[in-house]
């Protein structure tokens, strides 16, 4: 079914809205950005910005849904990838490494996000919360399957280590931070599984 021209045009403002104030947000903070700056980069009126959005508030918590979906389907095309679940861990950490690198790269947007909204009732804050809680999810049920140790230690250890390597990646050599720490998720994988054997090394039966 084709839509109207009214129609797309209205979900053309709101997908314009939403892409400048994903950008000005993560380059910039979210507090020290206006909504007059918003209108005016994504050239619409405050009146239509106001027809799709209650106010900066809704916004915000757009702009994190987007990139927890964004996420999400980052690490689903990792796993996919991959072929044992210690493979997938992997491949999750490479995926963590790559936005690490890319060019623009300022640290995470949900740690970034809390900063901003310290109070824990807040709807942004509780935002941040959830996404950070299927992270985890997804990182312990993955190690579940890599060892037979609990897995909550060692994801709430992997979940820390991207922590980490996501706030210092913006401020040192970005492939230096990764390297250290795809070390440092080896080493989790090894306590739980033993070392990866040498390439050409032989197993015994």
């Amino acid at each position: 079914m084709s839509r109207s021209p009214e129609g797309r045009s209205t979900s053309e403002a709101r997908a314009r809205l939403l892409a400048t104030a994903t950008r000005i947000f993560y380059a910039d903070g979210i507090h020290s950005v206006g909504i007059d700056r918003i209108t005016a980069e994504a050239k619409v009126t405050r009146a239509t910005l106001y027809r799709h959005f209650t106010g900066k508030e809704e916004l915000v918590l757009a702009y994190l849904d987007q990139a927890d979906q964004g996420i999400r389907g980052q690490i689903a095309t990792a796993r996919a990838s991959a072929g044992s679940a210690a493979d997938e861990v992997r491949a999750v950490a490479r995926s963590i490494t790559e936005g690490i690198r890319s060019p623009g790269f300022r640290g995470c947007a949900f740690l970034n996000a809390v900063a901003e909204y310290p109070d824990p009732a807040h709807p942004v804050h509780q935002a941040v919360l959830a996404h950070r809680q299927w992270f985890l999810d997804t990182v312990t049920e993955l190690l579940a399957q890599t060892g037979d140790t609990p897995a909550g230690p060692d994801a709430r250890h992997l979940v820390m280590l991207r922590d980490g390597a996501m706030a210092a990646g913006c401020l040192f050599d970005p492939g230096l931070i990764s390297e250290t720490f795809l070390r440092g998720v080896e080493g989790i994988l090894a306590a739980r599984t033993g070392p990866a054997p040498a390439p050409g090394t032989a197993t015994t039966p």
